[in-house]
């Protein structure tokens, strides 16, 4: 895999670079959608673990003893790839370039320290023995014999999250009786209610034109209605969560689902509106909320001329404008 590094590393070490994240690739480590300087330093973290400067021959294993704690992988990476690491920076080593490594036992903890929190910065860690002898092995005549010997041993990681992932989706039908998967996670759960619950109640039969996910961001997009609704480009910023259309009642609905953040503030209504300018539709803003707790939160930013609906009490909207509703009540 070759990838552009940075720093002035030598043709020694770009090679290793480019040889490990071959070997990763082929054993199973999901590297599909991590940036180039993620997949760079998730393989000189490996590197240091395993005490490599510039060959695979050289890779140290756990039953030497010798455990690298974060900051040994720092201070290695900066005196043989060319790095300038903070030092600050251990936690990010920990977080980001080794856990999917030590998730596939690729690399190990050291054992005189298992029973410490994982966030402490004194754990050691090492390359497994099979990964070793796998990386000593790599480009010999017995390269091809080792590498489907240690894939038999060891399950991949892509498979393993891949089957966890399909295993925690969230189910979902949308208005026009299409079945979908969302990912799973309280924020498209909350999806799940504002397309089951709220658009039945609300929409006026309203189609769905875009919903996003958290591992497909465009996991329905209805380009040609978007188009002849002159809808701004799906990779804008401002894109809201659910874009649906009410051919009924020439309503286009933007709801952004809120759990952490994100509510249709009045800088966020301005941005869309002027977006939509265009659009020949009458546009509703909607933020839409699990409960009220997490409601009463963001109720300061939430903007005028829009609306709200709480997924726990799916039958009201709360009107954030004046008096066109009004008349409902004589």
């Amino acid at each position: 895999m070759k990838i552009s590094l940075t720093g002035n590393k030598s043709e020694a070490v770009q090679k290793v670079i480019f040889d490990l994240l071959d070997i990763l690739e082929l054993v199973g480590i999901p590297l599909k959608g991590l940036s180039e300087r993620r997949l760079e330093k998730m393989a000189m973290a490996c590197m240091a673990v395993g005490q490599i400067k510039t060959s695979l021959s050289e890779a140290q294993a756990a039953s030497s003893k010798l455990f690298y704690k974060t900051r040994d992988i720092i201070n290695f990476e900066n005196a043989n790839y060319s790095e300038n690491i903070s030092k600050g920076s251990y936690d990010d080593i920990r977080r980001k370039d080794l856990i999917l490594l030590v998730e596939a036992s690729l690399v190990v903890r050291s054992s005189s320290v298992t029973d410490q929190a994982t966030n402490n910065p004194s754990r050691g860690y090492a390359l497994s023995d099979d990964f070793a002898t796998l990386l000593h092995m790599y480009q010999t005549k017995n390269w091809e014999l080792c590498l489907q010997h240690f894939k038999l041993h060891h399950h991949k990681l892509s498979d393993e999250l891949a089957k966890r992932r399909e295993m925690s989706k969230v189910p979902v039908t949308l208005p026009n009786g299409q079945k979908l998967n969302l990912s799973y996670g309280e924020h498209n759960e909350l999806q799940k209610a504002i397309i089951e619950d709220f658009l039945p109640r609300f929409g006026f039969g309203a189609e769905i034109l875009y919903v996003g996910d958290t591992s497909d961001k465009y996991l329905v997009r209805e380009d040609q209605t978007l188009q002849e609704l002159k809808f701004f480009t799906l990779e804008h910023d401002e894109l809201p969560d659910i874009v649906a259309y009410s051919k009924e009642k020439s309503l286009l609905y933007l709801i952004e689902a809120v759990h952490s953040a994100g509510p249709m503030n009045e800088l966020r209504v301005r941005r869309l509106k002027t977006l939509l300018k265009d659009c020949p539709l009458s546009i509703i803003f909607f933020t839409a909320f699990q409960n009220k707790e997490t409601f009463k939160k963001w109720v300061a930013d939430i903007a005028w001329e829009t609306e709200v609906w709480i997924a726990e009490n799916p039958d009201h909207l709360i009107h954030f404008n004046g008096y066109k509703f009004l008349e409902l009540h004589k």
